[in-house]
């Protein structure tokens, strides 16, 4: 919709002629004052005009016994997590209140570099949503792991004062930032008085002073509440995430006060379609801290106001004159269920969907990895004390645990009684064919295999296995449908998701997806396996700047120590 003349705005504010727009009949939530006044609101093109009276308009909607609150901002997130293009992210869940979506595409630049950047900025033009998006600061994210590209403070300055951009995306090599390495510190002074969005799980103390020093602004790592009133304290706006693994809301629902509000905004990071049919997106996030009992007023304001005074958006986060008409209307404050949405005063409905351009994907044939054989997924070594890594059940940090698995025949092989399978991955990029394994615990897998292309943030191979014919199974079959998910037993395939643009998002429409995961997490189920999301837990397990061990192409990776363990 575009920005209509000031002549216009002010006559229809003043209701001297009919509106373009009128909603009519329902409540505002004033997140001044926590009022729900029945009012009027009229829209002038993009922007609200009128509210707190009458007016009339040339179309006219009634929201009679409804609520209507500002639409809701997403602070952080990987589109590509919802495992879907942009334009299908869109139209999942635009229709649940969310207007403004702020996201990293460094999935996507960790496989094609800056042509993944160039194609979320053209997607990002043709949506019914306002996607921006952030320059992603960490291809790689370490020096420990193979990727598909590297992006230095020369490949994102370019992109700096594009409309679309905001600033530099989350920095998560804390380590990095804390030993001043040159590549770190030239990004860093690039973005320097330009919005830094930070990433440091569990850093306190000093070390986070030093941190923040450097500029960074917000942080969506805080997984306790001291660890998230520290960041408060010192400074940082936190961010709240409820992913699809990272599920942070109810140790941090303390914070959501109406005095800290003002500093809090919410996130997703990572969360698919299957979660947010089942469950919702950031309207569940509202549902969920109302029933923990968040007052209406902070939960609200974190949803929208506050979310957009921390990355500056001044235009939106109020049912207000002179802001953008991003409007979400509700059954209710405690239901959050949306009736109509309203992106920038579009409706987003099906023909505001169907009306949009497209943007041609980009990196089809990016797994390029050779043959996989049962024998690649034998782990040698004369030492019987063998590290593990331990899931943490809605956590991506994991433990790093220490078991005597002993060697037969030179290798050392699931212990399924003790729930130690084989965890592998394999470089698909091209580069090198490096391949590594080690052991994790927690899945709770009796047989067979799972694999995936979906591997942060190098997005590499990463398979576990009770059986290595099937880990080599699933491995290839990767190849063979340019990445995806798949679950394998006994030779066969059970199920699978293919994601050919770039081994991460899928060219079916959300719904499809979403049927796909259904079959996937039953297969897996049917293996033994007892995480709620499996696939993404998997992809996390190969996050070198996520305490405590992790596993990358290099080998296994001590985080504490941010080195490879020999």
């Amino acid at each position: 919709m575009p920005k209509a003349p000031l002549s216009d705005r002010i006559e229809q504010g003043r209701g001297l002629v009919p509106a373009d727009l009128v909603l009519k009949g329902g409540r505002v939530f004033d997140l001044m004052t926590g009022d729900l006044v029945e009012t009027d609101v009229a829209i002038c093109g993009d922007t609200i005009v009128g509210v707190f009276g009458a007016y009339s308009g040339r179309r006219e909607i009634d929201v009679s016994g409804r609520v209507l609150v500002p639409g809701f901002i997403d602070t952080h997130l990987h589109v590509e997590s919802s495992l879907v293009t942009p334009h299908e992210f869109d139209r999942c869940v635009t229709p649940r209140g969310v207007t403004t979506a702020i996201c990293d595409p460094h999935e996507i630049a960790n496989v094609c570099g800056v042509k993944g950047i160039r194609y979320f900025l053209d997607a990002a033009s043709q949506l019914v949503m306002d996607l921006r998006v952030q320059l992603s600061s960490c291809v790689p994210s370490t020096h420990m792991e193979t990727t598909g590209a590297r992006l230095s403070a020369a490949d994102l300055v370019p992109f700096m004062d594009h409309p679309k951009v905001i600033g530099l995306a989350e920095f998560m090599n804390y380590p990095g930032v804390l030993m001043q390495d040159p590549g770190c510190m030239e990004k860093l002074e690039a973005f320097q008085g330009r919005h830094i969005d930070g990433h440091a799980p569990l850093l306190r103390g000093n070390d986070l002073n030093g941190y923040i020093s450097t500029g960074i602004r917000t942080e969506h790592e805080a997984t306790s509440y001291d660890e998230g009133l520290e960041k408060l304290r010192k400074g940082m706006r936190v961010l709240i995430r409820e992913g699809s693994v990272s599920k942070d809301l109810h140790a941090l629902v303390g914070l959501l006060t109406e005095r800290f509000s003002p500093y809090l905004a919410f996130c997703t990071d990572d969360r698919n379609p299957l979660d947010i049919g089942e469950h919702g997106h950031l309207d569940h996030m509202i549902r969920t801290a109302i029933s923990l009992g968040a007052p209406p007023l902070a939960v609200y304001r974190v949803a929208s106001l506050s979310a957009a005074e921390a990355f500056g958006l001044k235009d939106r986060g109020l049912i207000a004159p002179g802001k953008r008409a991003d409007i979400v209307v509700v059954d209710s404050l405690e239901g959050c269920h949306a009736s109509l949405v309203l992106a920038g005063g579009v409706v987003a409905d099906e023909a505001a969907f169907a009306g949009r351009e497209t943007t041609e994907p980009v990196a089809r044939g990016s797994v390029k990895s050779a043959r996989i054989e049962a024998g690649h997924f034998r782990t040698g070594g004369n030492r019987v004390e063998t590290p593990v890594i331990g899931i943490l059940p809605g956590k991506i940090i994991t433990e790093h645990l220490s078991f005597d698995i002993a060697p037969q025949d030179g290798d050392k092989r699931p212990d399924l009684a003790r729930d130690l399978v084989k965890i592998a991955v394999i470089e698909r990029h091209g580069v090198n064919g490096n391949r590594a394994t080690g052991f994790v615990k927690g899945f709770g897998l009796r047989r067979g295999a799972i694999g995936s292309t979906v591997c942060h943030d190098h997005h590499n191979i990463a398979v576990v296995g009770a059986d290595y014919a099937d880990m080599a199974i699933a491995a290839n079959r990767l190849v063979e449908i340019e990445g995806g998910f798949v679950v394998v037993e006994g030779g066969r395939v059970l199920a699978e998701l293919a994601l050919p643009v770039a081994g991460l998002m899928s060219l079916k429409s959300f719904e499809e997806v979403r049927e796909d995961l259904v079959r996937l997490r039953a297969a897996a189920c049917s293996l033994g396996v007892v995480l709620e999301e499996p696939f993404l837990q998997l992809a996390f397990l190969a996050l070198p700047v996520i305490p405590h061990l992790k596993i990358t192409d290099m080998g296994l990776v001590d985080v504490d120590r941010f080195e490879i363990i020999p």
